[in-house]
């Protein structure tokens, strides 16, 4: 082979492979970043939906958090006044070691006596039921909460 076709060749896999480090550092700084339009909870933004089941005023009040499937199943989280941070960061109250999981995937925050679901703008997306949470969405309890592999379930 010529020193020009070797030269060429060399060329060519330096781009590719800078390509290639730019597209990874990329994903890798848009999955650490929060996301743009991450807006603090208020009340007007809380959708106002009917429960799907009807509400029992001798029901408890949900006191805890439960994982029923997945690689930290049966973990028992206790549930306070305070927000739950659910995702891979190391800050994050529930830490989901899972491929499918963001590093700041989903929120829950305490509001009165519901539990609201915020995505955090995940890639794969934050599920109850069957649908996916796109707004602020109030978590009853005995919903599965999918994240990932993961799901949880507020119970009292």
């Amino acid at each position: 082979m010529s020193d020009l076709l070797v030269t060429i060749f060399r060329i060519g896999f330096l781009i590719a492979l800078w390509w290639f480090v730019i597209t990874v550092v990329g994903v890798l700084r848009r999955d650490l970043q929060a996301p743009r339009d991450a807006k603090p909870l208020t009340p007007a933004r809380v959708p106002n939906r009917p429960s799907p089941r009807p509400t029992l005023r001798s029901r408890r009040p949900v006191t805890k958090l439960v994982i029923i499937e997945g690689a930290l199943e049966g973990t028992v989280i206790p549930l306070g006044t305070s927000p739950i941070l659910i995702g891979r960061a190391p800050d994050a109250t529930v830490v989901l070691d899972d491929d499918f999981v963001s590093t700041h995937h989903a929120r829950l925050i305490p509001n009165g006596n519901h539990w609201i679901v915020e995505d955090l703008g995940s890639t794969n997306g934050t599920w109850i039921d069957r649908t996916r949470v796109s707004t602020p969405t109030a978590l009853s309890p005995g919903s599965p909460l999918r994240i990932g592999r993961t799901i949880l379930e507020l119970s009292s």
